[in-house]
């Protein structure tokens, strides 16, 4: 287990950016998959992004391609969301998460750490 927090969330404008951040405690930070994930009020916590452990394979889900690039620091022990060309549908609670492997399903039972979520509101 890995403990995260998050950090970075807040009121944009539309067309604006944001860049999240998520502190992980512990040593073996560098051996975890690292994904992000949002919820939006009334609906079911989707994919966003993922990154395997040395940062070298990506994958995103196609709403947020070309906008949101996901990036860690293991010397830091902190992935990245950068977020870019915001829109209003982006508003959601955004959480990171942690799993011992790359690939497969991206849904959310299979990780197994998470943080306490950070705000993103977009405003039209």
């Amino acid at each position: 287990q890995v403990q995260l927090v998050e950090s970075g969330g807040g009121l944009v404008q539309t067309g604006g950016s944001l860049r999240l951040s998520c502190a992980a405690s512990g040593r073996t930070f560098s051996s975890y998959t690292m994904g992000w994930f949002r919820q939006a009020p009334g609906k079911e916590r989707d994919f966003v992004a993922v990154i395997n452990w040395s940062g070298a394979r990506r994958d995103y889900a196609d709403s947020v391609k070309g906008r949101f690039t996901i990036s860690r620091d293991n010397a830091k022990n902190t992935v990245y969301l950068q977020m870019n060309s915001l829109k209003p549908e982006d508003t959601a609670v955004y959480y990171c998460a942690a799993r011992s492997y790359y690939g497969g399903n991206y849904d959310p039972p299979s990780f197994g750490s998470w943080g306490q979520g950070t705000q993103v509101l977009v405003s039209s």
